[in-house]
């Protein structure tokens, strides 16, 4: 009976091992089947919901403060190009000539975090909005990995344009307000598509920290932070999205 048992106890932890390769196989195809299939809807389907605006809604609802997700979807050809000007220069320099990530900038965030306390972004508009749809806010390398992975997704599935597009109506610019047009109604009241570049710039200025900066009461940063805007916008000709290797369209800007 010993014998037996000794011949029992292989086969068992070898059907268990079997079992947990099979189990996470399944879920890696299975995870990778479905991004790959939400990625290609989001080609033509409007994200009506992202994660950014669950996680954002249910952090104030824990705070016992009252919670609303306040958007309105224009498509692109609705809004301002003095805004998309103003997102490329503020956020992503080289948008229409990379292919989801600007190494550059990526290398000269990681010298300066080397020396300083204060982490410096270098995330491109293509994986702001993969990580905003997808993606949870809080920094870590697992986030950050996936983000690259969607990110590569988008670039492979989308036009630049529909990434502009998608980026200029889900990010957030204030408590429960997101997209471009809910924060032109707001903070100027008109629609996205009669943005002047004065505006638009200083629309920018409240991305990076959009729970704490607001545009009708900007202070002194977001001065200075708008003058770098609109001289980055003076520099760059247009945002030809026909012509996404054209680089006279797209100057080459350092932030």
């Amino acid at each position: 009976m010993s014998l037996i048992n000794r011949k029992r106890k292989p086969i068992a932890e070898y059907t268990k091992k079997s079992l947990i390769f099979r189990g996470v196989t399944l879920f890696i195809f299975s995870f990778i089947f479905t991004s790959i299939f939400g990625v290609l809807i989001y080609r033509w389907a409007n994200p009506n919901i992202t994660m950014l605006m669950v996680i954002r809604h249910y952090e104030s609802l824990f705070d016992d403060k009252s919670s609303s997700i306040q958007k309105d979807w224009v498509s692109i050809d609705n809004i301002s190009p003095n805004m998309v000007l103003a997102a490329v220069s503020a956020e992503d320099s080289k948008f229409l000539t990379h292919w989801g990530f600007d190494f550059e900038l990526i290398r000269e965030a990681m010298k300066h975090n080397q020396r300083s306390s204060k982490i410096k972004g270098a995330s491109t508009i293509s994986q702001q909005t993969a990580k905003n749809i997808f993606l949870w806010p809080k920094r870590s390398w697992v986030r950050k990995g996936f983000e690259a992975y969607f990110t590569i997704l988008m670039e492979g599935m989308w036009s630049k344009k529909r990434i502009m597009e998608v980026y200029l109506n889900i990010v957030e610019f204030g408590k429960g307000m997101y997209g471009v047009e809910e924060a032109a109604q707001k903070f100027y009241r008109k629609p996205a598509s009669k943005l002047n570049r004065f505006e638009a710039s200083m629309l920018t200025t409240v991305l990076p920290s959009p729970s704490k900066r607001n545009p009708s009461n900007p202070s002194g940063y977001m001065y200075r932070y708008q003058e770098r805007v609109l001289w980055g916008m003076s520099s760059i000709v247009s945002v030809d999205f026909d012509s996404p290797n054209d680089e006279s369209n797209n100057s080459k800007k350092k932030k």
